[in-house]
Order: structure tokens, then C-alpha cells, then sequence
């Protein structure tokens, strides 16, 4: 990726949310050494092949310029686009990077639509 957008989503349960921010954060898993993020216009794809129907989910918007840790601009899985990268940030993310919360329903059949990228108001 060429530049840095000026907002990325990391896509969770509220639940998952809540428990973050009781910690004054979230930690990369002990799966992966980094936190998946997407760009807003993304964030649909791996939401509909890890959270189909799910209508708990929250999108942490999050300004890249306020991460300590690097974001690695990483090709996703098979089913994505061969030109297609995501961030993945290797390290923490802190609170004060999530510039804003909302919820992500799924439509009625259970995909998650496109959102637009321009949704970044704090």
C-alpha cells in the first residue's frame, strides 16, 4: 500500500469491546502476532467469511497515526483479490486509537454490506 488511509476498522464482538477497554486495550492473540484491521471499504469481506449473521458486532474505527506498533500491509486469504492487502498491526492497539464505535448488522439474509469509507467523524 502506497500511503496510509486515514481511518482503519477493526471489526468485534461488543462483548469483546467491552472487555478491551476494561484492559485499556487490545493485545494481539496467542494464534497470530498481530490484530487483524481492514479499511472501511474492506471490511465486509472478512466480515461475511468470519461473523455471518452475527448481529453482535462493533466496528472500532481507529486512527492509524495514533498506534505505537506497526501496521504490515499483508495479502488476506485465497478468496480475496491477488491485489488485495490487509493491515495487520503488530503490537497493541490502545484505547485512544478508536476514534469511534458503532454497530455492524448484518442485512436480513446475514451478509454484512460495504460500508463507506468516509466514516471516520469522531
Amino acid at each position: 500500500m502506497s500511503s496510509t488511509p486515514a481511518v482503519l476498522v477493526h471489526m468485534c464482538a461488543a462483548r469483546e469491546w467491552s472487555s478491551a477497554r476494561r484492559r485499556g486495550g487490545f493485545r494481539p492473540g496467542s494464534a497470530t502476532a498481530f490484530i487483524h484491521l481492514s479499511t472501511p471499504e474492506q471490511i465486509h469481506l472478512p466480515a461475511n467469511r468470519l461473523f455471518h449473521g452475527r448481529r453482535d458486532m462493533v466496528l472500532l474505527y481507529i486512527d492509524p497515526a495514533a498506534l505505537d506498533s506497526p501496521v504490515r500491509w499483508e495479502p488476506g486469504t485465497l478468496a480475496d483479490p491477488d491485489w488485495m492487502l490487509f493491515p495487520h498491526l503488530y503490537g497493541p492497539l490502545p484505547l485512544r486509537a478508536v476514534i469511534r464505535v458503532c454497530g455492524y448488522p448484518p442485512a436480513p439474509d446475514g451478509t454484512f454490506p460495504p460500508i463507506p469509507g468516509r466514516q471516520a467523524s469522531r
